[in-house]
């Protein structure tokens, strides 16, 4: 049997829950080949300098083998796999390049994180988040036990990026379902090419084809009647720059529906998670809220939501590190391990929720720094603080609790916390 790299170990189900020890062992080569010809780069500041380096492409139409799930090659099936199902999609802003990402991008943020043309648009959704927040923790009043995924970690989110998109609540347990199986789907693991892996491919494939006409027909909805909310308005307004094809404002609707929810999901429950590990940082948050703002960014660090992406490649050779990345291979940045970084942050492990110069990578870098941030840091911060503020005496039921399937947006499937009461 061929002995696994540290990568392949740390992408492996049973590792879901604590990839760290597999990643500090990849970081003693920072820039490390696989054995299918992708280039892991798990270190600060090799990631740091390649998310600035206009020779990595994020358009995987560039990669003459892109980057596929090993159960991808190994299915038998005519059918194409899911990472070719989301390629034949129009670009959206992850996976373009200049110029078509800034213009893209330079189009789309008026209607969503606001300045300079509406600088009062995120402020302006706190008292929306706060009355949801406050519901969700009402509704909590005489459990003794609660899911800090189900009851409160997934409905906020929803909730939010439903209303600043425009798309109706009612549709939230399809679009649901599609991003659970599609995201169940895709593995870059060992494990991959197991039957069961192998069997999930086909409905993933049905997923993302059933969630891009869900936007596209939305779009069309919106065409004939406008409505409130960014996709309406995308559809609609002609900016400095025109509007944008059909396909493309089809395929960022289904980008914005998707990553405006699903990685502030995994944030939310693993600060829940987190704080009730220690102990000592949700005493210490308790007594002083103003840490909020410092405790969600050290949150973000310790916990990446997304832990690494995987359709960026060079474009020429790329001397790195002491390892040369040829033109053409698919690179995977390791966003989990370069948070953990003994090189970039002291104590890595340690949680410090006044950590100093914590400019993590948990919304990436560059000109694809996360494009909802600014809201998913408003969100986080209402969400954590409260629960901090109201939840009495929570305890961890089951540690480490259950995982997700999927690697890059890792987080945790439920997270059950008993509990003495709410308070007001």
């Amino acid at each position: 049997m061929v002995e696994e790299t540290p990568w392949q170990q740390a992408l492996r189900y049973a590792n879901r829950a604590n990839p760290y020890p597999f990643y500090e062992e990849l970081r003693k080569t920072p820039v490390a080949r696989q054995p299918d010809g992708t280039y892991v780069v798990s270190t600060y500041q090799e990631i740091v300098t390649l998310l600035h380096d206009p020779r990595v492409s994020s358009d995987p139409r560039k990669c003459p083998v892109p980057a596929a799930a090993p159960a991808e090659r190994a299915a038998e099936a005519e059918a194409e796999p899911i990472t070719e199902a989301v390629v034949s999609l129009e670009p959206n802003i992850i996976t373009q390049d200049p110029p078509e990402h800034d213009r893209d991008r330079r189009t789309m943020m008026p209607h969503f994180v606001g300045p300079p043309h509406s600088p009062h648009l995120i402020s302006d959704l706190e008292p929306d988040i706060r009355r949801i927040v406050t519901r969700l923790l009402d509704d909590m009043r005489g459990k003794t036990r609660i899911d800090a995924v189900d009851d409160f970690a997934y409905p906020l989110p929803v909730r939010v990026i439903c209303k600043v998109l425009g798309v109706p609540l009612e549709d939230e347990p399809r679009f649901h379902q599609w991003i659970e199986t599609a995201l169940d789907a895709l593995d870059f693991g060992p494990e991959a090419a197991s039957e069961e892996m192998r069997s999930r491919l086909a409905g993933g494939r049905q997923a993302v084809q059933e969630f891009g006409q869900f936007a596209a027909e939305l779009l069309d909805r919106y065409a004939r009647q406008p409505g409130p909310g960014m996709l309406s308005a995308l559809v609609n307004e002609d900016g400095s720059e025109g509007r944008m094809s059909k396909g493309v404002l089809a395929s960022n609707a289904l980008l914005l529906i998707f990553a405006g929810h699903e990685t502030t999901v995994n944030l939310i429950a693993h600060s829940v998670l987190t704080l009730l590990r220690h102990p000592e940082a949700l005493e210490k948050l308790r007594r002083r809220p103003e840490l909020i703002v410092p405790a969600v960014e050290e949150l973000l660090r310790f916990e990446s939501s997304v832990q690494f992406w995987h359709t960026r490649s060079a474009v020429e050779d790329i001397d790195i590190a002491g390892t040369t990345i040829p033109m053409g291979a698919p690179i995977f940045l390791a966003y989990g391990s370069a948070n953990r970084d003994p090189q970039r942050f002291t104590d890595p492990d340690e949680l410090d929720l006044e950590r100093r110069d914590n400019q993590h990578l948990g919304f990436s870098q560059g000109i694809h720094f996360c494009f909802g941030a600014p809201l998913a840091r408003l969100e986080v911060q209402i969400a954590v603080g409260e629960f901090v503020r109201r939840v009495q005496n929570p305890r961890l039921v089951e540690d480490p609790p259950p995982y997700r399937h999927n690697q890059i947006f890792r987080g945790p499937r439920h997270v059950l916390v008993d509990i003495d009461g709410i308070r007001d």
